[in-house]
């Protein structure tokens, strides 16, 4: 190994915005049948159809609001 190292040409990992993380979300059955119909109609997969939803609703900055 080198002791020292030039990044001054170095770029970022064009695919690291592209990763996802694995995690266990519990749904209510009501909810789940909604997505999954909705992604059978647009022909994606639920997963996927979730995940646009949620990033869609970060990206805005929509907020909840509890009563």
């Amino acid at each position: 190994m080198r002791d020292n190292y030039d990044f001054s040409k170095a770029r970022r990992n064009p695919y690291a915005k592209h990763l996802k993380k694995q995690i266990t979300l519990r749904l209510d059955q009501d909810t789940l049948a909604y997505f999954k119909a909705l992604a059978a109609q647009n022909g994606v997969p639920y997963q996927t159809l979730i995940n646009l939803y949620l990033r869609d609703c970060a990206t805005s900055g929509k907020k909840l609001v509890f009563r």
